[in-house]
């Protein structure tokens, strides 16, 4: 039985130290006792794909979101460092 991984969006803007900071430590977490095949990542400028930002409502850079079964489950903006990131993505981390 294959289980699909859930999506985890990465909502930034390329004009943003907040969001290179943020993408920093997105990858600390993920890179962390072999987290980096729990989620298929997805990384989306505001710039490139305002449609996104309009679908997601997406109010401010960064922001990410947790995709399963085409449905939200989980959204954290401004994550703050590894561990608000940590914290938000626990459920799905081993």
């Amino acid at each position: 039985m294959s289980t699909i991984r859930p999506g985890l969006v990465f909502f930034y803007s390329a004009r943003s130290g907040s969001c290179r900071r943020v993408e920093g430590f997105l990858a600390q977490v993920l890179q962390r006792r072999g987290n980096h095949g729990t989620f298929r990542l997805y990384r989306v400028a505001q710039e490139e794909r305002p449609d996104l930002v309009e679908r997601f409502a997406i109010e401010t850079t960064p922001t990410l979101v947790v995709v399963e079964g085409k449905q939200v489950r989980a959204r954290l903006a401004r994550p703050r460092g590894c561990r608000d990131i940590e914290r938000f993505l626990a459920p799905w981390l081993q």
